[in-house]
């Protein structure tokens, strides 16, 4: 039942200084304009709403009485910090509903929240618990009106409160930048960054997936009163589905204070970079990658079926004629070996088979019924037995840069085909090894122990061959990663780990094209590994960070030079990374080598033994051949 004594929300006050007759005409108008407009339907539902009901009980009973919903992960609400002082910031897509959903969602987290809000909605009383009021129109009383709700806002944070802030003030619209039109917030507001610093505030980044209809802003771009009287018909039409709502890993305080230092216009930074976060959080919404080629049809036919598996007793017998020096090491049932395609071709087209199905299921893969190539037939191949099993687990492909091009040229890499390599870049680091086309088989990659075999398997192989004290090779950026993280965590390596005078010797066959906002983005939030991890954090639903194989290279040392999409891959991004086995901490390697393949190698490149405590970057290594040590295949 209506409540027939609650004030209506809108009422349209003219001017004193407009004629009787102008007022009577719009007398004669207002109903059918405020029907029109929405705002009669909002205050007859508004009606509705059960008297008593104030605060989170009125909040709960308004988007109920509107039909409004909203979805957010369990994931993302435990993020908000449920004591001390934090600060909230939201786009503001919709100009109304995402104060509303703001307030229940902190509510139903915290008791002590408050919601900077529109001067405008002190029209609901109801709401007066949770918000206070601001002037965001700029006008010339504004400032002064502003600072008693200022001060509250400071006095609420002091006393370790939760603030919902919506920075931009005004919302979501239709702007032209950089010639592209986009739908976003105007620039945020830099006093809700002097209040985080002021009083040390936590502050946790959110997003509100939407906006509002065309109309609004195309009529907005005619003038910005027609946008704000449209506003009560956007209101209304947002009940059709639940709003999506994104929440951030809280930004502590320490952080934000550590980039303001020394920072003449610390607030305007600040800002720019939280509303740079709320942002990324729209990119988990988007789509991983532009096209998925792979699951397009390929030629007449759609991509094709896997070859079926290889029968595990002619794998067993063929591995068990491989010649001694093939196998690298043994632990527990698995065996680790190495050897060349001749030696093991029904082992080698399983490795294709597994290979294949491998990358389709993260978006890769050739499409082919079988992932082998050229390159496999003079390549290495170095991989995991599981002998009570009788499977392959895993694998790596090995190629030997001096034998590849004194025997083949440059043409006979497979990174080749993903980067213009200059002679010089060429020269500098071979003797060197190239690795790819790595993977764990499905059943397997729960556990970090297959890809710690792959590389102490790599390791032993090193060792007898310590010739080869450079490691090269493209490392997948797969596509189970969003494109903004993979657009940054190219942007962040390009920038802050590349080796300048190698990666000017390189450039990839198919550049990436990045967008404007997320090169700004990554070169205004990302100055180390833990931001862009934290990033990737935020825009991935699952919360995943660096590539576990990319991770591993960083722990060698490795740097990355060029980015490639290889459109023959699903449209792959390939970074090219080097690893310095010379530079790479001792204990890593010691890890992988043994203490004993560790003093050999080093010994080799005549470093001497190893002891505990010894310096983790030793000097760079000069080469050198063989000498005579056993080589695998």
């Amino acid at each position: 039942m209506a409540d027939t004594t609650r004030k209506p929300i809108f009422d349209i006050q003219l001017p004193t200084t407009v004629s009787p007759v102008l007022r009577g005409l719009f007398g004669l108008a207002q109903a059918p304009l405020c029907r029109m407009l929405g705002m009669s339907r909002i205050d007859e539902i508004y009606a509705t709403i059960t008297p008593d009901a104030v605060g989170r009980d009125f909040v709960d009973a308004a988007l109920k009485a509107f039909h409004f919903s909203y979805r957010v992960s369990d994931e993302d609400m435990a993020r908000i910090p449920e004591s001390g002082p934090v600060v909230v910031v939201a786009n503001h897509p919709f100009g109304g509903l995402e104060g509303l959903i703001l307030a229940g969602l902190l509510a139903s987290r915290r008791p002590d929240v408050k919601i900077m809000a529109n001067f405008l909605l002190q029209r609901i009383p109801e709401l007066s618990e949770f918000f206070i009021f601001v002037d965001p129109f700029g006008s010339s009383n504004a400032a002064k009106q502003n600072i008693r709700p200022l001060k509250e806002s400071l006095g609420h944070l002091r006393r370790g409160g939760i603030l919902g802030v919506f920075p931009a003030g005004e919302v979501s619209h239709l702007q032209f930048k950089n010639r592209r039109p986009t739908v976003s917030d105007p620039a945020w507001n830099a006093s809700v960054a002097r209040i985080i610093l002021k009083t040390g505030a936590t502050v946790v980044p959110m997003f509100f997936e939407g906006n509002n209809s065309r109309l609004f802003q195309l009529l907005g771009l005619v003038h910005p009163r027609l946008r704000t009287a449209l506003l009560p018909r956007e209101f209304l039409n947002k009940g059709d589905k639940p709003i999506e709502v994104r929440i951030g890993a809280p930004i502590p305080f320490s952080r934000l204070e550590q980039m303001a230092e020394g920072e003449e216009n610390a607030d305007e930074l600040i800002i720019r970079c939280l509303r740079l976060r709320s942002y990324l959080l729209g990119a988990r919404g988007a789509k991983s990658r532009p096209r998925p080629k792979l699951f397009l049809p390929k030629g007449p036919g759609r991509q094709e079926a896997l070859i079926p598996a290889a029968d595990p007793h002619l794998l067993s017998d063929e591995i068990a004629a491989l010649p001694q020096e093939c196998r690298l090491f043994q632990s527990g049932e698995f065996s680790v070996l190495c050897a060349e395609a001749g030696q093991l071709p029904l082992v080698l087209r399983e490795i294709g088979r597994l290979r294949e199905l491998t990358f389709r299921r993260v978006g890769e893969g050739s499409g082919k019924a079988c992932d082998l190539d050229p390159f496999d037939a003079y390549y290495l191949h170095l991989f995991i037995w599981n002998e009570k099993n009788r499977e392959v687990v895993g694998a790596y492909r090995i190629g030997r840069t001096d034998e590849i091009l004194s025997r083949m040229g440059q043409r006979g890499l497979y990174t080749d085909t993903l980067f213009v390599l200059k002679e010089r870049f060429l020269r500098h680091i071979s003797p060197a090894l190239e690795m790819g086309r790595s993977f764990v088989r499905p059943e397997y990659q729960k556990s970090y122990s297959p890809l710690l075999l792959l590389w102490k398997g790599l390791a032993r192989f090193v060792v007898h061959n310590p010739t080869y004290k450079i490691l090269f090779g493209p490392v997948s950026i797969t596509n189970e990663y969003k494109t903004a993280s993979r657009q940054l965590i190219a942007r962040y390596f390009k920038e802050q780990n590349a080796l300048p005078e190698l990666a000017r010797l390189v450039r990839p066959r198919t550049p990436l094209k990045e967008q404007h906002w997320l090169k700004n983005a990554a070169r205004t939030l990302v100055t180390d590994l833990d931001d862009l991890v934290d990033l990737l954090a935020d825009i991935e639903s699952d919360q995943k960070g660096i590539p576990v194989l990319l991770r591993q290279y960083l722990k060698l040392g490795g740097k990355l030079l060029a980015f490639n999409v290889d459109h023959e891959f699903a449209d792959a991004l390939d970074g090219l990374i080097v690893v310095d086995l010379l530079r790479t901490d001792r204990k890593q390697l010691e890890r992988y080598m043994g203490k004993d393949g560790l003093a050999r190698f080093l010994d080799f490149h005549g470093l001497g033994p190893v002891h505990a405590g010894h310096d983790a970057n030793g000097p760079e290594g000069t080469g050198g051949t063989g000498g005579g040590l056993p080589r695998c295949a």
